[in-house]
């Protein structure tokens, strides 16, 4: 296949039909700078890049970008917090409160820790209008949400905590383990798995860090969805999930340095799709690769049992479903053709995700936003992921 785009990387003959898928994505979406990477059974088979790495296409996408993937980060949150369960130290069944007394104002003292996995707390947002800057404050953040009655009865519905999540299991992380949620996965996941994804990047680490390129404020503007409409009424749970503190929703925010400084464990992931590819790929080989255990069988065959499924109280309706911290996929919207795969999507494109049944770790980070035609599945996603099945 040929493209004006050069394709750089390591792709394994039988995974020719991936690279192929990803080259052509930049003919069909216009992609400015992206990576893939897929590991099956312990072994990477594809791990290319392509594209720049800013919006003007004067910096080359190398081996060593990194990029922002939003909610991709959960699915790493989560796999912190799992780890404190296979110790003992975290009980899933156990009311917050338990780990973090301040946590049981406002009705939430028998709230269990389950609820905080599985977006059923009810606390995707803080009602009161935070200043700009407080997501990067984290006592702040924490201590609002210390404080906040539940939206809903915890427990009785389900919906999507977008930012709240990550301040949720980060703090009960931090109260546990005496570290930050970002110098926890340093310690505890990436440097022992020899993964390239921070939650805090150091500045050194800028110059190898893509912009972001949003999707245009006009073509959000466009969208006549329920979920548009949300967005627009400053008073609903939407809007207050995803655009309080306000700063959250504007144009740029996440190329700032102090974006990426802090530790916003829901959303300001930085990393590689290798790895991505390569975490997911130890859960789907039983939670260990290259002699580090990352998690127990245990731990990953509990955090895939569905907890969550149906009308999302705070996607106006839309249907999500979750395991313990991870997105499984949707029956509507099948991201996998095959097995029941668990990961995290991101804003605008990123994700990650593991099929144990397939030995399946898949990574794709992107640094142009697109809103997906389709609910919760972006096109440029499937030529890659069918490719990939295809080959197996």
């Amino acid at each position: 296949m040929t493209t004006a785009v050069a394709i750089e990387g390591t792709c394994d003959a039988r995974f020719q039909g991936v690279k192929e898928a990803f080259a052509q994505n930049f003919a069909d979406y216009a992609e400015v700078g992206v990576a893939v990477a897929v590991m099956v059974d312990g072994r990477m088979v594809v791990d290319v890049w392509g594209g720049h790495a800013d919006a003007a296409r004067t910096r080359p996408w190398g081996q060593d970008t990194i990029a922002n993937v939003f909610s991709t980060t959960k699915g790493i949150t989560a796999i912190c917090a799992h780890q404190l369960v296979d110790q003992g130290l975290l009980d899933i069944d156990a009311p917050v409160a338990k780990y973090w007394p301040e946590f049981a104002q406002s009705g939430k003292a028998e709230v269990p820790v389950r609820f905080l996995f599985s977006h059923r707390a009810g606390l995707p947002a803080i009602r009161q209008e935070l200043p700009s800057g407080a997501m990067y404050d984290w006592e702040a953040m924490t201590t609002a949400l210390a404080a906040e009655e539940p939206w809903w009865e915890p427990g009785s519905k389900h919906g999507y905590h977008a930012v709240t999540f990550g301040h949720l299991l980060g703090e009960l992380v931090r109260r546990i383990s005496g570290k930050t949620l970002g110098t926890y996965l340093q310690d505890e996941v990436a440097g022992p798995l020899g993964l390239d994804f921070r939650v805090g990047l150091p500045a050194e680490d800028d110059a190898r860090t893509a912009e972001m390129v949003p999707i245009p404020e006009e073509e959000m503007m466009q969208r006549d969805t329920p979920l548009a409409k949300a967005l627009a009424n400053p008073q609903s749970i939407t809007f207050k999930a995803l655009a309080n503190p306000p700063d959250l929703m504007l144009p740029g925010t996440v190329n700032t340095r102090a974006w990426r400084a802090a530790e916003i464990p829901a959303a300001n992931g930085h990393g590689t799709a290798r790895a991505l590819a390569r975490v997911y790929g130890a859960l789907a080989r039983g939670g260990e690769l290259d002699g580090v255990r990352v998690l127990s069988r245990e731990a990953i065959e509990r955090a895939r049992i569905e907890q969550s499924y149906g009308e999302d109280a705070v996607l106006a309706g839309l249907p999500s479903r979750f395991g313990l911290g991870f997105m499984l996929d949707l029956p509507e919207y099948k991201i996998a053709p095959g097995g029941d795969i668990f990961g995290h999507p991101g804003a605008g494109g990123s994700i990650g995700f593991a099929d144990p049944e397939s030995g399946i770790g898949f990574g794709y980070v992107m640094n142009k936003m697109i809103i997906p035609p389709e609910y919760f599945v972006d096109p440029r996603w499937r030529g890659l992921i069918d490719a990939t099945y295809a080959a197996l």
